[in-house]
């Protein structure tokens, strides 16, 4: 019996802030139900990206979001906690892919075949929709953090170094959501 491929798309969110946590999806596609205008959620507005990010929930056969928290991103660096973040949006699809097509260069440790393709979040409807589900989620959860930890404009920059960010950063210090083993904020905790 010929066993069809059942193909999730992995993309990422937030590798490269100075806070907050790092953010992955994984989506099936359902080819019956087709999502006009996905792409690289870099790509699109956030107003486009919060039209579409509904659709894929409503529309994907299966899709799951995975985390790793600022600790773990200290603990292990943020190569491994995006990994362990892939790793937890796979298997939470409720549907077993047999093939995951990833964003990059970097195949993480899944239980199926892995393809990586660099820009992928552009090419790739279901990379783009993982992209789209990861950036919009992660983006909320930034908006969250900019309550809990005012000053910083987390709402603004998501955790980037944007100026405004560093400024913050050096006026008010690192928050607890800040990563410790990023350069910019390490060396604010290594002056005297």
């Amino acid at each position: 019996m010929d066993i069809a491929e059942i193909i999730c798309g992995i993309d990422e969110a937030g590798r490269g802030p100075l806070a907050g946590p790092v953010c992955a999806a994984a989506v099936i596609l359902d080819p019956t139900r087709p999502i006009e205008g996905l792409n690289d959620s870099k790509q699109l507005s956030e107003k486009r990206r919060d039209v579409l990010a509904p659709l894929i929930r409503e529309r994907a056969i299966a899709w799951a979001v995975g985390w790793a928290s600022v600790e773990e991103i200290d603990a292990i660096n943020i190569r491994q906690a995006n990994f362990r973040a892939m790793c937890r949006a796979f298997e939470g699809l409720a549907t077993r892919p047999t093939h995951a097509l990833v964003d990059g260069k970097d195949p993480p440790p899944l239980g199926c075949e892995v393809t990586c393709i660099i820009g992928g979040d552009a090419v790739e409807p279901a990379i783009s929709a993982a992209s789209i589900l990861a950036k919009t989620a992660r983006d909320a959860l930034m908006m969250e953090l900019c309550a809990q930890y005012p000053g910083y404009g987390f709402s603004q920059h998501k955790g980037y170094g944007s100026a405004a960010h560093m400024e913050a950063l050096r006026r008010l210090g690192p928050s607890p959501v800040h990563r410790r083993t990023f350069a910019p904020v390490r060396a604010l905790l290594e002056q005297p």
